[in-house]
């Protein structure tokens, strides 16, 4: 059997066995399709089921979470966290609370964070969690009772050296802080190590809420280092308006870059000036409004409801809003615009039809594992101030920041030109990312 129908037989294992989780098997699938160059050269990655253990989560942990509205009403709803591998260090990854929150999107989740994580050099693991509760429309005291019934049965599973959580979609620094007081509550300790996006007055870092924006305008200006260009004069459009997007379009200004566009579930904004960040920051999280609101104070800008933001033409796109948000009708229209770079500045926005389109157009493409590693490397920082009682300043994390960021760029650049595929980010990331993760599995045995 060729290395390849190998591939191909483990991939099929696992979409069996993890039937109905489509999210899941397109992660899945994106990482198989660069094993093979792998096993060609380094065979013993396949024994041991080293491949199939590695698609298999070390831990799922579904729960109840029951509480009640303002008006003494009780829900009910479903909690989940996929510890899925933990050979680098602790699991690491975000919680996520959104309605369409399941087994597979978390699976999915977690999978990626494994590579992801291994990617950034640092000691975490991969991990992911969340609810189907939706936190929008919700009192700040229904957030917090929700808070606190989901924390009550998740502390038994997580801790500094076991599980350390953060924030993603529906979960902010509002929900970190009634998580982390239930927890310290229920454990009757002050273990600020446990979760990372907290407020810097008590244990958080610097720049943890900007990091993933920044992180990903930090990689695309690496990426177009790589072509003795950057972001400077560079016309951007960024989809998203939640912390991802803001801190990009931030980091990208400051590197230079006119950013032209931003949506959010109502549509999307075109400002040919460059997008008024104050403006925007107020709106949405001051306001907590839709981006329609900005052309009451910018009237030369346009809003529009229906269509898609990659119409608008630009240089760089960063796809920074949910999954699958970037299909290959759109990825059809960056390229007929004269795109030369997109960076998935949310975990998996682009479709695997559309990669081939901006693969076949020789656009460089940069998967979510890459270039929006950001968020977690800065968390990790945050567990090492914790670790130490130690607290960083802004510019100082920013920097480190910056430098993690300049490395798992070259990373993926030297390992795609390491096995023949020179300029092809997903396979070098994907590649470095599994042969770290790989060693370690065989170092620890069969675990």
């Amino acid at each position: 059997m060729s290395t390849r129908e190998l591939v191909e037989s483990i991939y099929e294992q696992v979409r069996t066995r993890n039937a109905g989780e489509p999210e899941f098997h397109q992660a899945a699938a994106e990482v198989f399709d660069s094993l093979h160059v792998v096993l060609d050269r380094h065979p013993h990655y396949a024994e041991a089921g080293l491949i199939e253990r590695l698609c298999e989560p070390e831990r799922q942990i579904i729960f109840r979470v029951p509480w009640t509205d303002d008006r003494g009403a009780v829900h009910v709803n479903r909690g989940f966290r996929v510890q899925y591998n933990s050979v680098l260090g602790p699991y690491k990854g975000g919680l996520r609370f959104h309605p369409t929150v399941n087994l597979g999107i978390v699976k999915f989740l977690g999978f990626e964070q494994i590579f992801k994580n291994a990617l950034t050099g640092l000691p975490i693991g991969g991990g992911k969690g969340g609810s189907d509760f939706d936190p929008k429309g919700r009192s700040e005291a229904e957030v917090m009772r929700f808070c606190q019934s989901f924390m009550t049965e998740l502390h038994s599973h997580i801790g500094e050296h076991t599980d350390v959580p953060a924030g993603d979609i529906g979960v902010g620094g509002r929900e970190i802080g009634f998580l982390f007081g239930q927890y310290k509550r229920l454990t009757n300790r002050y273990e600020s190590g446990v979760l990372t996006g907290k407020g810097t007055g008590w244990g958080g870092s610097q720049v943890r809420r900007e990091a993933t924006g920044y992180g990903a305008a930090y990689f695309v200006n690496d990426m177009l280092q790589t072509h003795n260009r950057s972001l400077d004069g560079t016309r951007v459009v960024v989809s998203g308006s939640g912390n991802v997007a803001i801190y990009a379009i931030e980091k990208i200004q400051q590197l230079g870059g006119l950013v032209v566009a931003c949506s959010d579930s109502s549509g999307y904004i075109v400002d040919s000036k460059g997008i008024d960040l104050e403006v925007l920051k107020d709106i949405k999280q001051v306001q907590r409004g839709r981006v329609s609101e900005y052309v009451d104070a910018h009237s030369h800008a346009s809003f529009t409801a229906d269509g898609s933001i990659w119409d608008v033409p630009c240089d760089v796109a960063l796809p920074s809003a949910t999954e699958n948000e970037l299909d290959d009708k759109a990825a059809t229209a960056l390229v007929k615009n004269g795109v030369n770079v997109v960076a998935e500045g949310a975990n998996m926005p682009t479709t695997p039809a559309a990669i081939k389109v901006l693969r076949e157009a020789c656009v460089a493409f940069a998967p979510g594992k890459a270039a929006n590693a950001g968020g977690v490397a800065t968390s990790a920082l945050e567990m090492q101030q914790n670790a130490s009682r130690d607290s960083w300043a802004f510019q100082y994390t920013d920097d480190r920041l910056a430098d993690i960021m300049g490395k798992i760029h070259s990373r993926a650049v030297e390992t795609a030109e390491e096995f023949g595929m020179p300029g092809d980010y997903v396979h070098g990331a994907n590649i470095s990312g599994f042969i770290t993760v790989a060693d370690a599995m065989i170092a620890q045995g069969v675990i």
